[in-house]
């Protein structure tokens, strides 16, 4: 039997892949889908190789994860639970996607991952295979085998002579992409504890970065971001860039407990500097070139959209609907804003340059212009006018 396993070189999937071999009498073909995570690439895969698989796949996946999954995020305005910015949930179809391409490759008949049977991944992993190719069996480790916790997991690695990064002293399940990083597990577990300092990797304290504010320039083509201070840049490049700048001043973190698919609440804590400075300067943008009515049906579309892609269910009809309707919206949204960074906070200062701008100054101002005043009255009459009926009624039943 061959099986293909989704591998990130962490605790689980190391231990995964003997465990399979000692269960399936199995070949493991690793696969690991590069989405711009801090890895040495030729290490992890000396370390699958050691680890006992067969042969090991590491597709460069990086400019199609932000452009075709991360940026059409920030198109629609989509955050789960009001404050997620989707770094893992997102990056997740991607990589079904190249395992079920390596299953292939590679003529497996199965498919492994190391997600926990409590967790949202296992959702989005199994159900992506599902839709890409039905006829392959997918192997769920976490669902089978006999180890209990972390601990287990060291204590089998350590058995097996296979290096884990994670320690008694540092228990934390870490996920990081182009787009952000995320930290859950250990002292986090506890929502009366705060977070400690080391838990970050990507950001500067807010506290410690820097007295002096930085202001950026963002151009966007159609709502897709295309240039950072006037300098054109390719969406992986770009988002590498603002990840750099809001890292310096503590731009990014969030802590929160979401409400998981499976029906359990989950503390995790998020880092997302790039992409919080870009939804700040994308949304900037729209309050000049979306209409009123768009813009409110926008908010549905992107938190439709937000708990769509967290639940699984990317390769949807529905997924591709709400799609259509963002790229339509986003039409209009072409123009440069300056976003300052400054003490944890990406707040877009100003818009320079928007063409396609719904606002006129002539009748925003406050002083003298063409807008009549007058005309106000009879609008109000007519707005007014179901309102008035109701308090006659009312007022009436209440004489009666």
């Amino acid at each position: 039997m061959r099986i293909a396993l989704a591998y990130s070189g962490g605790l689980d999937t190391s231990v995964i892949i003997p465990w399979l071999k000692e269960h399936y009498d199995a070949e493991v073909f690793a696969v690991t889908a590069n989405v711009g995570q801090h890895e040495d690439f030729a290490k992890l895969k000396q370390k699958a190789l050691a680890s006992g698989a067969t042969d090991v796949w590491i597709p460069d996946c990086r400019q199609q994860f932000i452009e075709q999954y991360a940026f059409p995020m920030v198109q629609a305005g989509a955050l789960y639970e009001r404050q997620y910015l989707l770094g893992t949930a997102i990056a997740r179809p991607l990589i079904a996607q190249k395992l079920v391409e390596g299953a292939e490759a590679f003529g497996a008949q199965a498919v492994a991952h190391g997600a926990t049977g409590k967790g949202n991944d296992q959702v989005r992993f199994e159900v992506g295979v599902m839709s890409l190719n039905p006829q392959l069996e997918i192997i769920a480790p976490w669902r089978l085998w006999d180890l209990k916790g972390r601990q287990d997991e060291m204590d089998y690695a350590a058995a097996h002579h296979i290096p884990v990064d994670s320690t008694p002293a540092s228990p934390y399940s870490r996920d990081e992409n182009l787009w952000h990083v995320s930290h859950e597990g250990g002292v986090l577990e506890d929502p009366a504890q705060p977070v400690p300092a080391n838990v970050y990797t990507w950001t500067t304290a807010p506290d410690d970065a820097p007295d002096q504010a930085e202001l950026i320039h963002i151009t966007f083509a159609s709502g897709t971001p295309v240039a950072l201070n006037g300098k054109a840049l390719n969406g992986a490049a770009l988002v590498e860039a603002l990840n750099q700048a809001g890292s310096r001043h503590g731009v990014g973190r969030v802590t929160m407990v979401e409400n998981r698919l499976v029906g359990i609440k989950s503390r995790g804590v998020y880092e997302t500097p790039g992409g919080t400075i870009l939804y700040a300067a994308h949304h900037a943008l729209t309050t000049l070139t979306w209409d009123r009515e768009v813009a409110y049906y926008m908010q549905d579309v992107g938190n439709r959209l937000a708990r769509l892609t967290y639940d699984g269910l990317w390769f949807s009809p529905l997924r591709e609907v709400l799609l259509a309707a963002t790229t339509s919206a986003n039409q209009s949204v072409t123009g440069t804003v300056t976003v300052k960074l400054f003490k944890g906070q990406a707040t877009a200062e100003a818009v320079v340059d928007a063409p396609r701008s719904l606002y006129s100054q002539e009748l925003a101002t406050f002083e003298a212009s063409q807008f009549s005043h007058q005309d106000a009255a009879g609008f109000i009459r007519l707005w007014g006018l179901s309102s008035q009926m109701h308090g006659v009624v009312t007022k009436e039943k209440t004489r009666s």
